[in-house]
């Protein structure tokens, strides 16, 4: 993205934040149907990889049905992004008593024995209110976000998820790990969205058929500190937001890391393939994917 761009986007998330809960619920949601319905129309590169995303996660789809996902697909990520706008102004108790949680008794378990607990989350449904809950009922948990250009979206946010009650550090490598490690040593929360591979040092995964790479940060984490690794599949109801936290992956050495994010990413799939529509991945996830990009670009 141009520098320009990148202003413009800082000024538009800017506004977003400062204008969208003031709007009138109805209308507003409206409005961002509409655009996600202008997008499919539109048929952008995102879109267009969306579609093959979800052609593998459901291959007995024909085009007429394939065509009715993407558009559904759209209007599940334009509903996070107007959630995301309106989270900060809230009621937090409000936004949690609409939360349909099974599981939770796993991550308490976790957290009586003292080791903390490493919770993995795929891009679905709204996982900003999946932290809001967590906030409510374990207390306060850190995550990792990516630095994004210019500084100031960084920065934008950061205070939007520091508003909710998250710790946020940034993603910085070997300083950003040394930290979630101090705090799964207090026995505290960690979250990471774990279905993307943004450093391109993953390890290879079967997912819906074909090879992906997953970060094996959540895994390697639980083995370097004994903490429960959780799965958390997300998703989108028509009141609110269902959350569903798995049972503990047993990660006990460096040698299991790779067997646990296998199994990490059988359990995304199930939660993917029972609510596909809520998975907002527009980008190339799978190899095939990528090695063709790189073909044609190259």
């Amino acid at each position: 993205m141009s520098a320009f761009g990148s202003r413009l986007a800082d000024l538009a998330y800017a506004v977003g934040w400062r204008v969208v809960p003031k709007l009138p619920k109805k209308p507003a949601g409206s409005l961002f149907s509409f655009a996600a319905d202008l997008a499919v129309r539109r048929d952008g590169a995102g879109v267009r990889q969306l579609r093959r995303n979800l052609a593998r996660v459901v291959p007995q789809a024909d085009a007429a049905e394939l065509d009715d996902l993407i558009r559904r697909a759209m209007r599940s990520y334009a509903r996070y992004w107007y959630e995301a706008f309106c989270l900060p102004a809230m009621d937090p108790d409000d936004v949690r008593g609409r939360v349909d949680i099974s599981g939770s008794e796993y991550l308490d378990a976790a957290l009586a024995e003292g080791n903390g607990a490493v919770i993995a989350l795929p891009h679905t449904g709204n996982w900003d209110v999946a932290g809001v809950w967590l906030v409510g009922h374990s207390g306060s948990f850190t995550t990792v976000v990516e630095r994004l250009r210019p500084a100031s979206l960084f920065d934008r946010f950061v205070a939007y998820r520091e508003a909710l009650g998250f710790e946020v550090v940034p993603a910085d490598g070997s300083v950003s790990f040394r930290v979630l490690l101090r705090r799964l040593r207090e026995n505290k929360v960690v979250c990471l969205v774990g279905d993307r591979d943004l450093n391109g040092s993953g390890l290879p995964v079967t997912f819906f058929g074909q090879e992906a790479r997953f970060p094996a940060g959540p895994a390697r984490l639980a083995a370097s500190t004994g903490a429960a690794l959780l799965p958390v599949g997300a998703w989108f109801t028509d009141g609110g937001w269902g959350l569903r936290i798995h049972p503990r992956i047993r990660v006990n050495s460096r040698e299991e890391i790779h067997a646990a994010t296998l199994a990490l990413a059988e359990v995304f799939a199930g939660d993917i393939a029972a609510h596909p529509t809520d998975w907002h991945m527009l980008q190339r996830f799978w190899l095939a994917d990528q090695a063709e990009h790189a073909d044609v670009t190259g």
